[in-house]
């Protein structure tokens, strides 16, 4: 049935912005294809564990933006303020528990999401570089939680970086350099604080949000594989011998050297 000269309007209405969005872009066309691209039919909950990951990172940069609207990087108000969230603020308690646990379960995911490439052997060619990307998020993300340990500044906090600094420190060739940088000085003072918020808040979020970039282009660029026992993953099919075809008349098959022709 013909469209009437209303309903054509509307939807042309309705997508000249996504049309001049993509004449000028192609974004609209990357997410179709991101959206609805193919990927194989025999993955299970396990390949989830990504997106999972993803998500816990997402809520986590959500919650620290939040929390960083009303914290103070001093040593003299950084608890007070912690408290100030956690008591005064309206569902301040609650966005302060999603951080503080919500970091525990994004460094958890990810050694799940590596262990299952690892054993599933997704990091084999052609998605090496995805692994090295995958180890780097993971530093990072272990880097994020030991910054935003100190941030609360409390004994807990305070003596646990006291330790992480320490192991630091006696790190091999560039390790005193490094707890010196961070530290800012002789102890854990203000000048720590204010270089682990920095860290915490600034460097390290904008590397990981980096790094996850160049991941999912490489998961759309290279595919998601198949688990290891599929008939579907990756040279299955060389395990299988493919079915001679019969020679027509006038060709001779070829064979080895020095084996004469059945």
């Amino acid at each position: 049935m013909a469209k009437s000269e209303r309903r054509r309007q509307v939807e042309g209405m309705v997508l000249y912005p996504i049309d001049w969005l993509e004449e000028r872009s192609g974004l609209v066309g990357g997410v179709k294809y991101f959206l609805f691209r193919k990927v194989p039919g025999d993955l299970g909950w396990a390949h989830t564990l990504g997106s999972a990951t993803l998500t816990a990172f997402l809520v986590q940069a959500i919650t620290g933006v939040i929390l960083a609207m009303f914290y103070k990087p001093s040593p003299d108000e950084a608890y007070e303020s912690v408290q100030h969230i956690t008591n005064d603020i309206d569902f301040g308690w609650l966005v302060r528990g999603m951080h503080r646990w919500g970091a525990s379960v994004f460094i958890i995911l990810l050694f799940f999401h590596m262990a299952r490439v690892f054993l599933y052997g997704a990091y084999k060619y052609p998605r090496e570089l995805n692994w090295i990307v995958g180890v780097f998020l993971l530093i990072l993300g272990m880097f994020e939680g030991f910054t935003g340990y100190l941030l609360p500044y409390d004994q807990t906090a305070y003596w646990a970086t006291v330790v992480g600094m320490n192991i630091t420190g006696n790190g091999p060739f560039v390790g005193s350099v490094l707890a010196q940088i961070m530290q800012g000085g002789p102890a854990i003072g203000s000048d720590t604080l204010a270089r682990f918020y920095s860290l915490h808040m600034l460097v390290a979020p904008g590397l990981i949000f980096a790094l996850i970039g160049l991941h999912l282009y490489l998961v759309i660029r290279l595919g998601v594989s198949s688990p290891p026992w599929s008939k579907e993953a990756a040279g299955r099919e060389d395990l299988e011998p493919e079915p001679e075809s019969p020679a027509r008349s006038g060709l001779v098959t070829p064979t080895m050297r020095g084996r004469p022709t059945p």
